[in-house]
This record gives C-alpha cells, sequence and structure tokens, in this order.
C-alpha cells in the first residue's frame, strides 16, 4: 500500500474543505482499503467521514423515506420502515457479501462499489477503467462475468452492487453537497453511467461532491417483490445475473411495476420493455415469458457469456412468479 495522508473531519463542510486532487472520503473502507492493498486506488489523501451525522433514517413530507450515506447496510436493511416499506431494498441489501461487512459497508459506499472485473484488479494486465488508453483485456479475454447491455469498445466490466439493483427498480434519487457547499440531487437512473470512452467514470459524481442521503419516494412494491441473485456458490459472492421484481396489483391486473437487473451491465440495468409491456397485463406465466423475451431481445453478448442471455429469461421470470405469488 502507497503511503496518503489521513484527515479526520467533523462535519460536511470540514470534509468538504478538505478535498483536493486525489483524495478520497474513507466510510467504511470495504471496498476502497481492498483496492488500495491491491495498488488499483492510489489516493494520497484519505478523509474520514464516519464522525458525520448521515446515519439516519427519517420520513420525508411526501411520505417517502431518507436513508443517511453513513449508515450501514445492516442497520439500512434491517430498519422496521424499511422491511416494511421497501423489502425489496431490504431484500437485496441481505443477500449482498456477508454480515461483518454489511456491518461496515455504508450506504453512500454502496452506491460507489466498484467492479470486480478481475482485469481491473490485476494491475499487470491492461485495463481502461483502471489505466485509461491501457486497452480492455476481458473483451477478448476472460469474459463470462462480463456485461451483455450497454458496454463499449473501452470496457465491459459489470457493477457488483445488490443495492443498486433494488435501488433502480424502485426508483430514488441521490443527494449530494459539493465542494462549494451547494446541494443537488441526481435521479438515481442517471447516478451511474454506461462506460462510453470513460470508463474510468463509475457515476457522474463532479469531483468532491459528498453524498448525504438516499431519497425513496413513497412505499412502493411492499406486497408482490422479489430479489433473485444467481452466483456461483449460495454465498458470500458476486451476481452472475440478478433481478429485482416489484410489483403492484389492481383489478387482477399490474398496475404498476419495477424490473432491474444486475450482472449484465456497468450500471444496474433497468428493464424498460418489459416494465412497458407488464403494465395493465395479468401476471401470469405468459405475460411474464413475452417480458424476459423484450428484456433480453438487445443483449450482445461475447463468447463465454452467451449464458447469459437464456439465464436473464428464466430469472425474469422467476423473480416476477416469486413476487407475484409472495402475496397472492
Amino acid at each position: 500500500m502507497r503511503p496518503f495522508t489521513y484527515t479526520g473531519t467533523k462535519t460536511k463542510d470540514e470534509a468538504l474543505q478538505a478535498y483536493s486532487k486525489n483524495s478520497h472520503y474513507l466510510g467504511g473502507g470495504t471496498n476502497l482499503v481492498d483496492l488500495m492493498k491491491e495498488d488499483v486506488e492510489k489516493p494520497n489523501q484519505l478523509i474520514d467521514i464516519n464522525n458525520l451525522d448521515f446515519a439516519e433514517i427519517s420520513k420525508n413530507d411526501d411520505g417517502g423515506y431518507k436513508l443517511g450515506a453513513m449508515l450501514s447496510n445492516s442497520e439500512t436493511a434491517n430498519h422496521p420502515d424499511i422491511r416494511k416499506n421497501y423489502p425489496l431494498l431490504s431484500m437485496a441489501m441481505l443477500s449482498a457479501a456477508t454480515a461483518q461487512i454489511r456491518n461496515m459497508a455504508t450506504n453512500g459506499g454502496n452506491l460507489l462499489q466498484r467492479t470486480r472485473c478481475p482485469y481491473f484488479f490485476e494491475t499487470s494486465m491492461p485495463c481502461n477503467k483502471r489505466e485509461p488508453g491501457s486497452g480492455c483485456g476481458a473483451k477478448d479475454g476472460m469474459n463470462a462475468l462480463h456485461a451483455i447491455f450497454g458496454y463499449s469498445d473501452s470496457c465491459i466490466a459489470v457493477n457488483p452492487s445488490d443495492m443498486n439493483v433494488a435501488l433502480a427498480a424502485i426508483g430514488a434519487e441521490v443527494e449530494v453537497q459539493k465542494t462549494d457547499l451547494s446541494s443537488r440531487m441526481i435521479p438515481f437512473s442517471d447516478f451511474h453511467r454506461l462506460p462510453g470512452d470513460q470508463p474510468e467514470k463509475d457515476t457522474n459524481l463532479e469531483p468532491g461532491e459528498l453524498i448525504m442521503a438516499i431519497h425513496l419516494s413513497k412505499p412502493v412494491f411492499a406486497d408482490h417483490y422479489y430479489y433473485l441473485k444467481i452466483r456461483e456458490r449460495s454465498s458470500y459472492a458476486f451476481a452472475l445475473i440478478s433481478v429485482a421484481a416489484g410489483m403492484e396489483l389492481k383489478s387482477g391486473v399490474i398496475s404498476n411495476i419495477g424490473l432491474a437487473m444486475g450482472g449484465v451491465a456497468h450500471k444496474p440495468w433497468k428493464l424498460t420493455k418489459a416494465e412497458e409491456f407488464l403494465k395493465g397485463k395479468k401476471p401470469d406465466k405468459s405475460n411474464f415469458e413475452k417480458s424476459a423475451e423484450l428484456a433480453m431481445q438487445d443483449a450482445k453478448p461475447f463468447e463465454d457469456n452467451k449464458y447469459k442471455v437464456e439465464m436473464g429469461k428464466k430469472a425474469i421470470v422467476r423473480a416476477l412468479t416469486q413476487a407475484y405469488e409472495r402475496k397472492a
């Protein structure tokens, strides 16, 4: 690990003012510290934000909820209001990592979780995300775990977060504060980005912006929901493919639907075509299968990850079926 300066802060203003080029904010550190050990991340300063007061869950005036960025994943997933009103989010978060990591990992840090592409972690291999201009080793290498949607010639890595997939299905906004102390809200669909020709940028955050909270709209999918995570082993592994599915029913048809996939793109992949098809339809196997075909029709797999297309279809059908039957 390379030398760095450690800066402790007690307020968000102190943290923002301490930021300089090549600084990193330090929360739980469950991802950042690992990357520093592997010489992938090379910050010259860590700004400790663990003392900031972004560690509460509160109800907004519009009936939604505000999740503090410094709240741990465990505290968030197990909070009574989240389990009751956003069980899809709770289910996804509890499927991630280990209990010990969930106890340390923060909500803000989870939003920023970096890819687990082996070429990104192995500094002797080319990786445009780690070293822009060096090439993408995965494109013509081992790509069984890589993207089938939204990739570019520069990068075919995937976002590894379970929480992000559920947030994409539910819909959310991310509240951030800039170094000039002004703040802004970023729709969740715009928070993460596709690689394009700048794969080193995972999000649309500006330099130094500090995540304060995740805002959820009024509770949705509290009755019919399911988070399906398919992985190489039953625990402590990242998803090959995951599906977050939530639906609301009225008069026997789907009145509202939220669908997103993980393990298939550089960002959580919203299944817009499938959602549009299912609205107003009966929640039956035939419609679920048709929606899965629509969801996967634009997939462009590589030789090693062709399995993700058929697996994706079956995963969507299974997640929708489990969501419907949960309280049907």
